[in-house]
């Protein structure tokens, strides 16, 4: 009870006393910084990690940035703030106050009253060197650091916003998010390139399977999904005969269409994006509609060629009738490995098709990237596997 009124009295004393009261600061991205509206001096709090450091008389100017966009915050400090810690790659926390700027290069900027770091860096052993343009490759053999560079947070930004982009597209369109397996028994794209999951354990008997079943990493997806105009291939490669270019690889009807075919079609046709239809049956997976239509025996797939890329999209027709899907695969001994698919026809089939886009190709695509490898945050390839 005591306690209670010296409370009490303590804030009525404080009330007619008008205590000091500071405003905690707000903290924002980078990008929200720049752009405020409220420049009259409102106190924020931003971290993020230094890209340069100005040191004059009485004035110590930083830029930062914390990956939210691609320009730099500029902070203004007093001259007495200055120290070895302030390094370029070193992570801050900065609460000040945010100020319309009289540069012309900034609309705002952050009049800092305090400035922390995080987390100090060697800038001499730091592997990215200030106002140094290192190129692609060379920040390939960081993975763990290179997000911070400007080309491959734009990228990485670009990724976010696409992957959103796409995903609202759908859900508005009324598509349900499917997450299909990462560990398959299936080579849905029969190509027989798969790899192949195997327990750690050096103990294991050679003949017994983790899952009872050999298992690989998936490729594809659409198979446990079931759920344009353009060229033929034959015309595809008719044009890819007469072509004057020296291919690698002769096209020749029933081979599969290579990176270098894909690209000059879409050249040929005006570098415009082009729908190729009607693949032959023995190229494609089993699960793929037969077009019945005589001695080129083809069936009615669709790839989409890009230019700069090649193949975007993949899709087909879903073979929906069930006598020629058993068919099809018990000429291929895989009647018993897809039982669950043909009892997708068996339990009321419907016409139907499906594809797959790859998102990185498209990503490359619109960002004008020549190498899948630039456009992955950990890029995994033959002989690579870092971190």
């Amino acid at each position: 009870m005591f306690g209670a009124r010296c409370l009490l009295r303590a804030l009525r004393s404080c009330a007619s006393a008008s205590c000091p009261r500071h405003k905690p600061s707000a903290k924002l991205s980078v990008r929200d910084a720049l752009g405020a509206q409220n420049t009259n001096g409102e106190r924020v709090k931003v971290q993020g990690w230094i890209r340069s450091v100005r040191s004059q008389k009485e004035v110590l100017f930083l830029h930062v940035n914390d990956g939210s966009c691609l320009e730099n915050l500029q902070v203004v400090a007093d001259s007495s703030f200055d120290s070895r810690e302030l390094a370029f790659g070193s992570s801050v926390e900065v609460q000040g106050q945010l100020v319309k700027s009289p540069s012309r290069r900034q609309n705002v900027e952050l009049k800092a009253e305090k400035i922390e770091v995080v987390g100090n860096c060697d800038a001499k052993a730091f592997p990215f060197k200030y106002k140094e343009r290192q190129p692609l490759e060379y920040l390939r053999q960081y993975p763990h650091l290179r997000c911070r560079t400007n080309v491959l947070g734009s990228i990485l930004r670009v990724r976010s916003e696409a992957t959103a982009a796409i995903h609202s597209f759908f859900k508005d369109s009324g598509f349900v998010h499917i997450h299909t397996p990462i560990i398959t028994s299936n080579d849905c794209e029969g190509a027989g390139e798969l790899f192949q999951v195997e327990p750690s354990s050096k103990i294991k008997s050679p003949e017994e399977n983790f899952f009872n079943v050999p298992a690989f990493l998936t490729v594809s997806g659409q198979l446990h999904l079931e759920v344009m105009a353009g060229i033929s291939y034959t015309e595809a490669m008719e044009i890819l005969k007469q072509a004057s270019q020296n291919f690698t690889f002769t096209p020749e009807w029933g081979d599969d269409l290579h990176t270098e075919h894909e690209k000059y079609l879409v050249k040929h046709c005006g570098n415009i994006p082009v729908f190729v239809i009607n693949y032959p049956l023995a190229l494609k997976p089993f699960y793929m509609r037969d077009n019945e239509d005589g001695p080129q025996h083809t069936v009615a797939a669709v790839d989409l060629l890009v230019p700069g890329v090649g193949e975007l999209f993949g899709g087909s027709l879903r073979e929906e009738r069930y006598h020629v899907l058993e068919q099809r695969l018990a000429r291929s001994g895989l009647t018993e490995a897809y039982q669950w698919y043909l009892d997708l026809r068996r339990f009321g089939s419907v016409p139907h098709g499906g594809f797959g886009m790859g998102f990185e190709r498209y990503l490359q695509c619109i960002l004008g990237v020549d190498n899948i490898k630039d456009v992955i945050p950990f890029p995994r390839f033959t002989h690579s596997c870092l971190l």
